[in-house]
């Protein structure tokens, strides 16, 4: 449903709504906790800005999502290398996998998620109000939360985000219900950040302190004092924490806002192992050499097939070109001598290299990537599965060429 269809308010637009006034250092916040699924919530944020005066608007929402709500098409204009040259493959993968949540909702409820927020955006614009944007950038957060949970957690969490793809029934009322008063990040993660207070502090707690922080960020820098107002909207699952931060926050908030947008550090041990057990294959293929010439060519070959055999049916698997194919099984025996792009990343960049994605796959991506099928018929999701299976298809290459080398000295 288009925001501009929605050309009478109710009366009772405001009735029930949970609205909280909070004054902090002379200024007025007006908080509109909304339901991000929620016709109603849209309607209030619209009867607000009709009933009452502001001197701006605040959204719960950070740059890149706000301007995907603005221009839709941007993602269209994504370049796939750039991407795998970036390291940002996992992010790309984690938005597409909330986008599909957010495309059920929207196929289920007849309205986008989140049309409050470009509502209270277009009103904020139409009547010439500054708009700030508070929410924490998604990216960061998403990997704030990856990192917070322990190693082997995350696969758990890969596996049920992956399963939420290709869930075919409806979503039922009490997942609509506890997204009406939660937030969409949580709704998507729920069944783990119920189960684990980490990937809660980070999905929900630190954006509570981030948001209120900003707002009195923003507040000093416009130079608000006595007299002024904001309208604050955010989902109503940040309505109590982000309050009790913006009520008690004492800390400068640029600093404050700065120390949770950090990028968390990333773990050095499971590097650390890896290059270790990799020292340790290697040192067995020179002591092989030092034995016996013929079993030291065997264990380096060993090496070679099982790195770069694996790899390179990661890459079949996927669907790869013949040359994405052949870039695998190079990539894969030589990944320690190269920290820098994985195997995978290689293998994948040939493949868009080669068979460049097109309009249409970006258009059909979200729908296409629901079905099993579709991320082998789509050119964008084909490249991103080869990234992943050539990496594993590495991984997996050299524990298996390790044991056999080990197996051969005995």
């Amino acid at each position: 449903m288009s925001l501009t269809e929605i050309t009478e308010l109710p009366s009772s637009a405001l009735d029930g709504q949970p609205i909280e006034r909070i004054e902090r250092d002379g200024v007025e916040y007006v908080v509109l906790g909304t339901a991000h699924v929620s016709l109603t919530s849209v309607q209030a944020v619209q009867a607000l800005l009709e009933q009452e005066t502001f001197d701006a608007v605040a959204v719960e929402l950070c740059d890149s999502r706000a301007q995907g709500m603005r221009d839709p098409e941007a993602f269209k204009q994504m370049d796939l290398l750039q991407v795998i040259r970036q390291g940002k493959v996992g992010m790309v993968a984690a938005s597409l996998v909330l986008s599909t949540f957010q495309k059920r909702l929207a196929d289920q409820h007849g309205i986008e998620p989140g049309a409050e927020m470009k509502a209270a955006m277009e009103g904020g614009a139409t009547r010439n109000l500054p708009v700030w944007l508070i929410d924490r950038e998604v990216g960061t957060t998403l990997r704030r939360a990856w990192h917070s949970v322990g190693f082997w957690k995350r696969f758990g969490l890969m596996a049920g985000l992956m399963a939420s793809v290709f869930e075919r029934e409806a979503i039922d009322e009490k997942e609509i219900e506890k997204l009406k008063e939660g937030d969409m990040l949580e709704s998507a993660f729920s069944e783990f950040a119920s189960e684990s207070a980490p990937l809660y502090r980070s999905l929900i707690a630190e954006r509570d302190s981030f948001m209120a922080a900003r707002l009195r960020e923003h507040a000093e820098r416009a130079g608000f004092g006595s007299g002024r107002k904001v309208l604050v909207v955010i989902g109503a699952g940040h309505l109590k924490g982000m309050g009790e931060q913006l009520r008690h926050q004492q800390e400068d908030p640029i600093l404050t806002a700065a120390e949770l947008a950090k990028a968390p550090p990333k773990s050095r041990w499971p590097k650390w192992v890896a290059l270790g057990v990799v020292i340790a294959i290697f040192a067995a293929i020179a002591f092989a050499f030092h034995k016996n010439t013929a079993l030291g060519a065997d264990a380096l070959r060993n090496w070679v097939l099982f790195t770069g055999g694996l790899s390179a049916l990661g890459a079949i698997l996927a669907g790869g070109h013949p040359l994405s194919v052949v870039a695998a099984f190079v990539a894969g025996p030589i990944k320690p001598f190269r920290p820098g792009i994985p195997s995978g990343g290689i293998s994948a960049m040939v493949e868009a290299w080669i068979r460049k994605p097109r309009v249409a796959d970006f258009e059909s991506l979200r729908d296409d990537i629901t079905h099993w099928s579709g991320w082998w018929k789509n050119r964008v999701a084909r490249t991103l599965l080869n990234f992943f299976l050539v990496c594993t298809g590495t991984i997996v290459g050299e524990y298996s060429a390790g044991f056999h080398i080990l197996k051969s000295l005995m």
